[in-house]
């Protein structure tokens, strides 16, 4: 198959780029292509032919997007329309990436595909315009919403609290929130199964169980043997421009023959990247 990725310079892209070594792989950074430029977007699947468009491409900024909804509309809903008008024009499947930050963070059990979205910010907003651009404009398509994804490249919280680690005397972290932890390897090797399979819909992808950040950072400074205190702390006392969920863990309803693993798994993989990596 030939794969158009965007946004392979992004933690999941690189990932997708080294699960689909198997197909012909057509990897755009965002300086590469900018899928807020219909035109460009256009040029790109016409000079490629892609059997399957994979859009990694995002606005990422949580906080930021508070202050630049603008940037967050046109990387997160501008973007995935412009992929998904042209892709149907030429008949081509498109796969997106989406959030659990689509859901508000009220409810008591994990969300699968069929619980109705209710974001609290502009970037699960923002977000949530671009699914739903691909659904009016693109029938063959795949919507993936995964959660805290991590990778040993970019940044991402586990990294962040591998570096505080190095400079502070014990660290405070919020134990309110409850997300489920997802490796980009684990991600992108599900994703590669499910396009394998011809079966469009939306699909919940992270790693299985919930945990906070709290739960996740002890058990990551368990793993590299970091023995600072890690106190917990409330979200109020870290006021952040963008509310986040309280609690967005992520099930499946669709396919439960496509899991990733559970997320202790994904941190323990990470952790023998990153130790690989230090030598």
């Amino acid at each position: 198959m030939r794969i158009l990725i965007t946004g392979a310079s992004g933690q999941l892209g690189h990932a997708l780029q080294t699960i689909l070594l198997g197909h012909q792989l057509v990897a755009c950074s965002h300086q590469q292509l900018d899928i807020t430029q219909l035109d460009t977007v256009r040029a790109a699947v016409q000079t490629h032919h892609p059997d399957l468009v994979l859009n990694a491409a995002a606005f990422t900024g949580v906080d930021a997007a508070e202050s630049e909804p603008d940037a967050a509309y046109r990387g997160n809903a501008l973007g995935p329309r412009n992929l998904a008008i042209v892709a149907a024009a030429q008949r081509i499947p498109l796969l997106h990436v989406s959030t659990d930050y689509v859901f508000d963070g009220t409810s008591t059990r994990p969300y699968h595909e069929f619980d109705v979205p209710h974001p609290r910010s502009v970037y699960g907003a923002s977000k949530l315009a671009g699914e739903e651009a691909i659904r009016a404009l693109n029938p063959c398509h795949y919507i993936v919403r995964s959660a805290w994804l991590y990778h040993t490249i970019g940044r991402n919280f586990p990294k962040t609290m591998c570096a505080q680690a190095q400079e502070k005397s014990e660290v405070r972290v919020v134990s309110d929130q409850f997300g489920s932890p997802t490796y980009a390897p684990h991600l992108a090797a599900a994703i590669a199964r499910l396009i394998a399979t011809g079966a469009y819909g939306t699909y919940h992808f992270a790693g299985q169980g919930g945990t906070s950040w709290f739960e996740l950072t002890r058990r990551l400074y368990r793993l590299l043997g970091i023995h600072i205190p890690v106190r917990p702390v409330v979200t109020a006392e870290f006021p952040r421009p963008a509310e986040r969920p309280r609690y967005s863990v992520l099930t499946t309803l669709q396919d439960p023959q496509i899991l990733l693993p559970p997320w202790e798994e994904g941190l323990v993989e990470f952790v023998r990247s990153v130790q690989q990596q230090e030598g």
